[in-house]
């Protein structure tokens, strides 16, 4: 069945931050919700590039190699997998993630912010 997804609606469907939710899936990828406020790990994603894209908020994305890029809504970033990276939510900021169904949140480090089953909305 086709249907729509309402990104307002489906922010609104969860408080959780730094917990992606699954709004839908293209092939073998995931159209990914997540709320982000503060400081997240230092991670990389040894196989899976990933695609950022802000919704609201600001969102500063470190990384060890190269200068911070600092994104605001409707602008998005692709992370080549293998690349070490921070993100970081000064303000309370909403993001949409497109990246392979089998991408771990915090990618090679496992803490208590690792999400292994994610929740659809």
């Amino acid at each position: 069945m086709i249907t729509k997804v309402n990104l307002a609606d489906g922010f609104a469907a969860f408080e959780e931050t730094w917990s992606p939710r699954v709004a839908g899936d293209i092939n073998n990828f995931h159209i990914r919700l997540v709320k982000l406020e503060g400081e997240f790990v230092w991670h990389r994603h040894d196989e899976e590039d990933e695609l950022i894209l802000v919704i609201s908020g600001r969102l500063r994305m470190g990384f060890r190699d190269q200068e911070a890029q600092v994104l605001g809504p409707g602008e998005f970033i692709i992370v080549p997998h293998g690349v070490e990276h921070r993100p970081v939510a000064e303000e309370p900021c909403e993001v949409v993630l497109l990246e392979p169904n089998t991408t771990l949140n915090t990618g090679n480090v496992d803490n208590e912010r690792t999400v292994r089953v994610l929740e659809r909305i």
